[in-house]
């Protein structure tokens, strides 16, 4: 029998050992996707956050600081789905359940990866 993927998780960190953490299952998973959720990749007002890459990422910062409505939770569902299809596309994107509470949008966003189901909330602050 296999040994389920071991890598490390993002942001990083340091474990117990003095090393970076490593992960796997999902807790693996749900630092991927918020990995492409949280960089910046190139949009028409930005040239992206990885300059080897500049293409990278959701594009989730240019919803920041818009009317908190309807058509703005559309939007940030739309980017999550776009942004995982393109960049991790052996993750299936479940569903994404988006919050609204005055100045701040909170996606809570679930995925899969094989047998591995990882839930995790994404917020942003107006």
């Amino acid at each position: 029998m296999s040994q389920p993927p071991r890598n490390l998780l993002v942001p990083f960190r340091r474990d117990r050992k003095r090393d970076f953490a490593a992960s796997t299952g999902a807790e693996l998973l749900a630092s991927k996707v918020r990995q492409v959720l949280l960089t910046e990749g190139a949009t028409p007002h930005s040239t992206g956050e990885l300059p080897w890459r500049t293409s990278f990422g959701a594009g989730l910062s240019r919803l920041r600081h818009q009317r908190n409505d309807a058509v703005l939770a559309e939007l940030a569902r739309v980017c999550v789905r776009d942004a995982l299809a393109r960049w991790l596309p052996g993750v299936q994107f479940v569903q994404v359940r988006v919050e609204q509470d005055a100045a701040t949008l909170t996606l809570r966003v679930r995925v899969r990866e094989g047998d591995t189901t990882a839930d995790l909330d994404v917020p942003f602050p107006g």
